[in-house]
């Protein structure tokens, strides 16, 4: 087992470049399966999820290579139609082969993702509108077994909007017969890639990046060459490292219109965000001011920047409230910081959080990917030395973050525990 040690106090000052998007490699991934032939996605990152997904592609009969973070998949000789539990279990976004299965095949096997650490995640919606687009769908044994003749379009409106259900629907539209409207769908960053990326193959698509999407159906698509965009969640845990420390960092590939509900937030707790030509300069402050904050779907504020902000508001003076709304189980951080010295207390859904002066470095560990980075952050600006454990979960979504600090001035090293 490994772990970060982080020796705190130390401003981070300098450049750093944002890998590419998890959240968007991920389908992009899967998306090769609607297509017969040779596809080629540059900017992925080197993370264990990704490996997960590669993993998949192959059990499904595909070939996979990685190279200077440009992946190729060919999917000529797909002809499995299962994905199996021992890979889905570790990576819930597996369940994205559901539509291009279906769409391409007529049919598809995919283990439930069962569980999640963070809260319930159920993948009902997915399921509700394959339905409205004539799937028969049996679950038997743990998986979800669906089946159509031919896909045909449909309105489908989601309760609520889901990034994983809006990226399997629009998926599966692309090679259904007639149009398909999806409302409240999601309209992340990653959505908009993802629909540009699905047009480049062939597919007719309006309307991503809103909550209402059109698709009307093609017969066939090509295959795919595309670059990832830079990954959001990663620019902004940068850009608060560089405020928890007083720093002043440029943040290569942060995207002001993909973080303004975070940029907002910052400024108001006294950061400096500057626009330069290829990304965000932050400059921390001496003394943060405390903020509220509430998650929410884009454009509000994002549940993965919620335990980072958490570690930033620890140093702030005065009193915040971070109030989750999006999953129900995402607070188990806040033991780990108050091992830490901080002052917080969980009232229902929402964190009450008291600024203190001065944390102090301990050993905490991980619960998930995020909480990962929220305890780095907080190592950060500790004094004394700080080692998180477990960070197999940092590792799914964190591309080498230990080197990307120590490039910026941080005493930050991974070592056997």
């Amino acid at each position: 087992m490994e772990k970060i040690v982080i020796k705190g106090g130390h401003p981070l000052n300098g450049e750093v470049q944002v890998s590419g998007a998890k959240n968007s490699a991920l389908p992009l991934l899967f998306a090769t399966l609607l297509a017969d032939g040779n596809s080629e996605i540059g900017n992925v990152p080197n993370l264990r999820d990704i490996n997960t997904a590669s993993k998949l592609l192959r059990e499904l009969g595909a070939e996979v290579s990685m190279e200077n973070h440009c992946c190729r998949v060919n999917t000529k000789l797909v002809q499995s139609i299962e994905a199996p539990y021992d890979l889905v279990k570790t990576m819930r976004a597996s369940v994205l082969v559901l539509g291009p299965l279906l769409a391409r095949f007529g049919q598809a096997r995919v283990s439930l993702p069962g569980g999640c650490a963070i809260g319930a995640r159920p993948i009902n919606l997915h399921l509700k509108g394959l339905e409205a687009l004539g799937a028969k769908i049996e679950l038997d044994h743990g998986y979800v077994e669906a089946r159509a003749d031919k896909l045909r379009g449909a309105k489908i409106s989601f309760d609520m909007p889901t990034v994983g259900g809006t990226e399997n629907l629009l998926m599966a539209a692309a090679l259904a017969e007639g149009e398909t409207v999806l409302e409240n769908a999601a309209r992340e960053p990653e959505i908009v890639q993802l629909a540009d990326a699905l047009k480049s193959m062939g597919a007719k698509i309006e309307g991503a990046g809103t909550a209402i999407i059109r698709v009307q159906g093609v017969s066939q698509l090509q295959p795919l060459n595309c670059q990832v965009i830079p990954d959001r969640i990663e620019a902004g845990t940068f850009m608060i490292a560089a405020a928890i420390t007083a720093g002043n960092v440029l943040v290569h590939g942060a995207v002001r219109a993909d973080q303004e509900a975070l940029i907002s937030k910052l400024i108001e707790a006294g950061v400096q965000i500057i626009p330069e030509a290829d990304g965000l300069r932050v400059i921390g402050p001496q003394k943060l001011t405390s903020v509220d904050i509430r998650t929410s779907v884009f454009p509000g504020f994002p549940t993965d920047m919620q335990a980072q902000f958490m570690a930033l508001m620890i140093k702030a003076a005065g009193s915040s409230r971070i109030s989750e709304t999006v999953f129900e189980n995402r607070f188990m951080h806040v033991c780990e910081l108050q091992r830490m010295g901080a002052d917080i207390q969980i009232e229902g859904h929402s964190a009450i959080i008291r600024g203190v002066d001065q944390i102090t470095g301990a050993p905490v560990m991980a619960t998930d990917l995020r909480a990962s980075a929220s305890l780095i952050l907080a190592g950060l600006a500790a004094d004394n030395t700080t080692e998180v454990s477990r960070i197999y979960h940092l590792d799914r979504g964190y591309e080498k973050i230990e080197t990307k600090l120590a490039a910026l001035g941080a005493k930050v090293s991974r070592e056997q525990e």
